[in-house]
This record gives structure tokens, C-alpha cells and sequence, in this order.
């Protein structure tokens, strides 16, 4: 998947908006005002995971951790072409569900996401 991929699959998710508050060569994917992806301006992709996720991701090698945000478990693929579309898209759509998990009550209600 390219960045026009990723783009297009986060942009199709409940209450997602495309930011560029690193430079206009990073395209930043939240919701609710806080992040769930990012396409860095050399293509390499970051997301949110869960813990086991983050765990095997890293561990097989499949993925390593995100520069400045591994410790909130995220993860960066160099090559996103190098993955399925179909398991990239499902760890986007987890990542975006991760985060609207992480949002207040009020927030989801404001944005539909109840």
C-alpha cells in the first residue's frame, strides 16, 4: 500500500481528519484530535497497536518500533508496500479503534462514535 492508500483507508474511518502538524511531507491521521497513524515524508508508515500486537510485531521483525513514540506502543513499517493491504488495513482500522477507545464519553458522543 502506498500513501495514497493509507490515506484512503484512514480518511473512510468514523470521525478521522488528515493533519500535517510536522511539515506538509507527514501526513497525520487522528481522531478526536489525537493520533492513530502517520505517513512520513520518506513513505514509511507509524501506528498505533495494542501491547500484544506491539510485541510480535517487533519481536518477528515484521515491524520495528516507532522513532519518539514506541513507548506509547506504536509501530513503523519502512515499506508499507511490503505488507498485505488487507492485515495493513486491519492494524489501521485497530489503531483508529484504539485511540476512539481512549477518547471521553463526551468526545465520542460529539463525534457519532457512541
Amino acid at each position: 500500500m502506498d500513501r495514497a492508500g493509507v490515506g484512503k483507508v484512514c480518511l473512510a474511518l468514523p470521525a478521522a481528519t488528515l493533519d500535517h502538524p510536522f511539515g506538509d511531507d507527514h501526513d497525520t491521521y487522528k481522531v478526536g484530535g489525537r493520533m492513530f497513524a502517520m505517513v512520513g515524508g520518506q513513505g514509511g508508515v507509524s501506528f498505533k497497536v495494542s501491547d500484544i500486537a506491539y510485541a510480535v510485531l517487533t519481536d518477528t521483525g515484521h515491524a520495528r518500533p516507532a522513532p519518539y513514540m514506541a513507548r506509547a506502543k506504536w509501530v513503523h513499517l519502512d515499506d508499507p508496500g511490503d505488507w498485505d493491504d488487507a492485515e495493513l488495513t486491519d492494524h489501521l482500522k485497530t489503531a483508529h479503534a484504539l485511540i476512539v477507545g481512549k477518547l471521553t464519553r463526551k468526545v465520542r458522543q460529539e463525534l457519532g462514535l457512541t
